[in-house]
């Protein structure tokens, strides 16, 4: 990958990216794709959680999640039971098969992070850690507010 100025924006995207490719590199390795992987992730962290509740966090339409939900069912992972409120609801738990893959999923999570923080010192890694910690704060926050109708340029013209 190129080198680009040291622009925030540009180096966040390129970590970012790097991450995604290396955890799909292990995964593959595993017979999985990272995508089955963040399932797994979500699903131990939120026993029952929907479909369409796992197609908003990670962002793709819920036929999506339904074919890699399909995919980890049939591998015997994880099962759909019936919402008792509403039969149109399938929550998702994680069967006793997917324990060891989430180990190992750990322990790979685990290594990444060690390549990540190598080179940095601790107290380093902390700032750092704190530092995107903010950023994703104020980045939800700025989602939740409505889109301003003036460009930022046309907001300081009118100032």
């Amino acid at each position: 990958m190129p080198d680009t100025p040291r622009d925030l924006l540009f180096l966040l995207h390129d970590v970012a990216q790097l991450i995604r490719l290396d955890a799909d590199r292990r995964a593959s390795g595993h017979g999985m794709t990272r995508a089955q992987w963040m399932l797994l992730i979500w699903i131990e962290r939120r026993p029952g959680i929907t479909q369409r509740e796992l197609a908003g966090i990670i962002e793709v339409e819920p036929i999506t999640i339904a074919r890699l939900i399909d995919r980890l069912e049939s591998a015997g992972l994880v099962e759909r039971r019936p919402d008792p409120a509403d039969r149109r609801i399938w929550r998702l738990h994680l069967l006793p098969a997917a324990i060891p893959v989430l180990r190992e999923l750990d322990l790979q999570r685990a290594d990444m992070a060690r390549v990540l923080a190598d080179g940095l010192e601790p107290p380093t890694l902390e700032i750092l850690t704190e530092a995107l910690q903010t950023m994703k704060t104020n980045l939800s926050q700025q989602c939740r507010r409505p889109a301003a109708t003036l460009s930022i340029h046309a907001a300081k013209e009118l100032a």
